[in-house]
């Protein structure tokens, strides 16, 4: 992953960590502030599935906060060595989908990832950015039905 990437998302997703958002439509609203792309979400309902209520009535992200705090203090370069080492042991299917305007995953990085995990089928989406469910679920589900085809294809047969 790219550091920039990972510290641009990663201060996006800290800086709400403690406060949340009081709506929905603030949680859109900073959304797409954020990726800058302002095509407004007519409903925000669909935040619901990527944000919990707390008690005090506030919608936080629906992952345990955790995540950002150990991401934001544990050395970048363990973290990679660790990646690396436990991609190299991967032996089930595995199908790398990246968004073509990420700038958590580069081209350059998803070839490495490629050279560690030769098997891999690879995906790369024009006009997504790292999420790329959100901005083009379509290719993303296409390349999963895909991906998944053979598979799904194999077991049917069983």
């Amino acid at each position: 992953m790219e550091p920039g990437g990972v510290a641009k998302v990663m201060g996006f997703m800290g800086a709400h960590l403690e406060t949340g958002f009081a709506s929905l439509d603030e949680a859109a609203a900073v959304i797409s502030g954020y990726t800058q792309k302002q095509r407004g979400r007519s409903e925000s309902s669909g935040l619901a599935r990527y944000l919990r209520r707390g008690g005090d009535g506030r919608y936080r992200w629906h992952w345990d906060p955790r995540f950002i705090t150990s991401v934001t203090t544990t050395s970048g370069e363990n973290r990679q060595s660790r990646l690396a080492e436990a991609a190299t042991n991967l032996k089930l299917p595995v199908h790398l989908v990246r968004g073509g305007m990420s700038d958590l995953v580069s081209e350059e990085g998803a070839a490495d990832f490629r050279r560690l995990v030769p098997h891999a089928a690879y995906t790369d989406i024009a006009g997504a950015g790292h999420m790329v469910v959100g901005d083009r679920n379509d290719a993303f589900c296409a390349a999963i039905a895909e991906f998944l085809g053979p598979a799904c294809s194999a077991r049917q047969h069983k």
